[in-house]
């Protein structure tokens, strides 16, 4: 039995993915969803990302100047069913509707504390260090 490593979501994946995007941006946009919370504020979906049977669409969002992010991410998640429905339009080309699930994108905090590291005094003297061990 040969054994494939992972390789990464295909192609197809990415495309969906990107058009998946695409809707639930527009839908937020329009304002289409009668969501206090959601209506007030600003949020941006940094990556949808396909299940391989292109059925699960996990959206990964950024709620701008909210105090409670969860808060956010759980009022979308309780309005996946109203999107998936608006989004049928957009979407019609796809043999099934996918589900979409909403969670918090972390990845600006991870660039921040790498950021952070990166430009810690511990760090700049190990590389002072490199560079005078080269000269």
């Amino acid at each position: 039995m040969s054994h494939t490593p992972n390789k990464g979501p295909s192609q197809r994946q990415l495309r969906v993915g990107e058009q998946v995007r695409h809707a639930l941006s527009d839908i937020l946009h329009r304002g289409e969803i009668r969501d206090e919370l959601i209506e007030r504020t600003v949020i941006s979906i940094s990556e949808v990302r396909m299940s391989p049977d292109l059925k699960i669409a996990t959206a990964f969002v950024s709620p701008l100047g909210a105090k409670d992010d969860a808060a956010v991410v759980e009022a979308l998640n309780k309005n996946a069913k109203f999107m998936r429905g608006r989004a049928g339009h957009a979407l019609g080309q796809m043999k099934y509707m996918p589900e979409f699930r909403f969670r918090l994108d972390t990845s600006y905090d991870n660039f921040a504390k790498i950021d952070d590291l990166l430009r810690s005094e511990v760090v700049r003297s190990d590389v002072e260090k490199d560079q005078e061990e080269e000269d």
